[in-house]
C-alpha cells in the first residue's frame, strides 16, 4: 500500500486531495496547521497530523509521526490580493514564508528517504496565475513562480535518484478559501487610488464561467503521483487549460 502525505488539509484542494487518495486506497497522511478530526471520514488508512510549513520542528514532528512515504504533495498556502502599495513588507513576507519558503522546506525533509529508497513523488501545487500577469496578484504570483522555478531545477537534481517532481497548476477556484484567506489580510483595504481599477477587476471575475473544482486539482495530483510518463507542468481545471494552451 503506497502513502502520500498532503498539506493543507483542513479545506478546499488539500482536502479533496485526500479524499481522492483515501478513495483508491492508498494510506493517507493528511496534515493541517490546527488538525481536525471530522472534516475527512474515519479510515484505518488515514492519519491527521499537526503540520505548520514555516515551522521546521512541526515539519520534522510530521515527518518523522509519518514514517515511510511515497508522495509529497504541497498543497499548503494562503491567498493574497491587493495592490503593491497596499501591501505590508510583512505581508509579502508571511506569503512567501509558507507559499514559497514552506513548500521548500517540507520537500527538503523527505528528500533523504525518497534519495535513500531510489523513488518518490514531489507534487507542488502551484497557480495558473504564474502563467501571465494580473491585476492585484504581483506578491501571490510572485510566490508562486517561485516554486515553479525551484521545482524545474529540483526535477534536474532529483532524475540521478529516480525522484520525480511535478507542479499541478489550478485555475481560479472560487469555492476555495483562497478569498477568505486574502481578506484577512487586507486590514487596510485597497489604496484609494486603485479603487476604480479593483471595482473593474471584480466585475470581470464575475462575468467568468469557466473555473477550477477542487476535484480538478485533485484529479491533477492524482495524474502526477501515479504517472511517470505524466508532463512536468499539470493544469488543473477547464480555465486552467484554456490559459495553459493559451501561453
Amino acid at each position: 500500500m503506497k502513502t502520500v502525505l498532503i498539506t493543507g488539509c483542513s479545506s478546499g484542494f488539500g482536502l479533496e486531495i485526500a479524499r481522492y487518495f483515501l478513495d483508491r486506497d492508498w494510506r493517507v497522511i493528511a496534515t493541517m496547521r490546527t488538525p481536525r478530526e471530522d472534516v475527512l471520514p474515519r479510515s484505518d488508512r488515514l492519519s491527521i497530523l499537526a503540520l505548520d510549513v514555516k515551522d521546521p520542528q512541526s515539519i520534522r514532528a510530521a515527518i518523522d509521526a509519518a514514517g515511510p512515504i511515497d508522495v509529497l504533495v504541497n498543497n499548503a498556502g494562503i491567498g493574497f490580493l491587493n495592490a503593491l502599495e497596499g501591501t505590508p513588507m510583512d505581508t509579502v513576507r508571511e506569503i512567501f514564508e509558507t507559499n514559497t519558503l514552506g513548500t521548500i522546506a517540507t520537500a527538503q525533509a523527505v528528500l533523504p528517504q525518497f534519495r535513500e529508497r531510489g523513488e518518490g513523488v514531489i507534487v507542488n501545487v502551484t497557480s495558473t496565475v504564474t502563467l501571465r500577469p494580473l491585476h492585484l496578484l504581483s506578491v501571490y504570483t510572485a510566490s508562486k513562480s517561485a516554486v515553479n522555478a525551484f521545482s524545474g531545477s529540483l526535477a534536474l537534481e532529483l532524475e540521478q535518484f529516480n525522484v520525480r517532481v511535478r507542479v499541478v497548476l489550478p485555475g481560479r477556484a472560487p469555492s476555495t478559501r483562497f478569498g477568505e484567506n486574502a481578506r484577512t489580510r487586507m486590514t487596510a483595504g485597497f489604496p484609494e487610488p486603485y479603487a476604480e481599477l479593483v471595482q473593474q477587476i471584480f466585475a470581470n471575475w464575475e462575468k467568468e464561467t469557466t473555473v477550477t473544482h477542487a476535484s480538478d486539482v485533485a484529479q491533477a495530483v492524482w495524474l502526477a503521483a501515479t504517472d511517470a510518463s505524466s508532463p512536468f507542468y499539470i493544469p488543473a481545471g477547464e480555465d486552467a487549460v484554456e490559459w495553459y494552451n493559451a501561453r
